[in-house]
């Protein structure tokens, strides 16, 4: 079973309870965290032209308004974090991010060195905390989910060989530490194969020596990190239009510098624990963390073909069409099958 697979069941287990109880959690571990009261702007990509249709779809099953972004295949919505578990159970959505800040109309400078520093200095300014906050829920949702099969097998196997007939499990030591604890999930790459994405890791010879004796006005994010326990992140920049003075390579590099010197976290750019997003379209900037580890698309058909339709896909057209209960869907050259899957999974009513 993939990852995606994985994870898409473990959000397809859950419910309203296991987030509340998740939240009640964080809240016993920090008394300060009013996490389920948080509202926060979630970011989606979608398959080209099918922004209304997945609009559409989040305001059926969330009742959240959305707006389309200018860049073509995102669009954006607002939730309560309570609801991150049916955000993850969309259907017309390939990946998910939520947003640190958004500036609808950033006014590059015009040499290149100066565009780069104030992107460096745009880090220090942005609100982080809520967002990473829904990060480590959403990884310590995924994880209350996916590790006690895994965790059940192995003690199973084990209790056989020692124990012999034992008709209980032992439950998995550590499921209910308090989310700060949460550092160690291995990511897999987020691409979309539509674009062109451009992955840098920042530079480390000049981070290190600035050391962890700096001090900044949002510094509690970086001193909730024990040195034990530091996160491996990446910066990926996603960035259209002609009208920039550096490459996608230099803002993810530059603004990767940035953002490690603030967390004191370490690069990495394969087994990381934080994706960082800067999406760049014209004048318009969104700086957000990933919440999903690949698209979801995969989360029905995991071995494509040069023909396969994504499930996302599949199921715009088929929510296009608006079948109803009395009606035949009929697919003579289904290849792979993704619409008929799709109907019989989400359409049998």
């Amino acid at each position: 079973m993939s990852e995606v697979e994985k994870t898409v069941d473990a959000f397809s287990e859950m419910s309203l309870a296991d987030a509340h109880k998740q939240l009640g959690e964080d809240k016993e571990g920090n008394p300060n965290a009013s996490c389920k009261d948080i509202v926060v702007t979630i970011g989606a990509t979608v398959p080209t032209g099918f922004e209304l249709t997945a609009a559409d779809e989040v305001q059926e099953k969330l009742g959240s308004q959305s707006r389309i972004s200018k860049d073509r295949g995102k669009i954006y919505f607002e939730i309560p974090v309570i609801s991150l578990p049916q955000v993850h159970q969309l259907r017309s959505v390939d990946n998910l991010f939520v947003v640190v800040q958004e500036f609808k109309d950033y006014q590059f400078k015009e040499t290149k060195e100066e565009a780069l520093k104030e992107l460096e200095d745009l880090t220090k300014k942005l609100p982080w905390t809520d967002p990473l906050e829904v990060w480590k829920l959403n990884t310590s949702l995924k994880k209350k989910k996916t590790r006690p099969k895994k965790g059940s097998q192995q003690s199973n196997t084990k209790k056989q060989k020692l124990e012999g007939d034992m008709k209980e499990e032992q439950p998995v030591k550590g499921f209910h530490e308090p989310l700060q604890n949460i550092s160690g999930l291995a990511s897999a790459e987020i691409q979309d194969p539509q674009k062109t994405d451009e992955m840098v890791q920042p530079n480390e010879d000049s981070k290190e020596e600035r050391g962890s004796s700096g001090e900044n006005g949002s510094g509690d994010c970086k001193k909730s990190e024990t040195e034990g326990q530091v996160l491996k992140f990446r910066v990926t920049c996603n960035r259209a239009g002609d009208n920039h003075s550096f490459t996608s390579n230099e803002a993810a590099r530059d603004f990767g510098g940035a953002v490690q010197d603030f967390f004191q976290w370490k690069a990495d750019m394969t087994n990381f624990d934080v994706e960082v997003l800067l999406n760049i379209h014209n004048n318009e900037v969104v700086v957000g963390i990933a919440l999903t580890e690949e698209s979801l698309h995969r989360r029905n058909i995991t071995h494509f073909g040069p023909t396969t339709l994504r499930s996302t896909l599949a199921y715009g057209m088929l929510r296009l069409c608006d079948p109803q209960p009395a009606d035949i869907i009929i697919d003579p050259m289904c290849g792979t099958g993704a619409i008929p899957i799709e109907v019989l999974l989400h359409f049998e009513s």
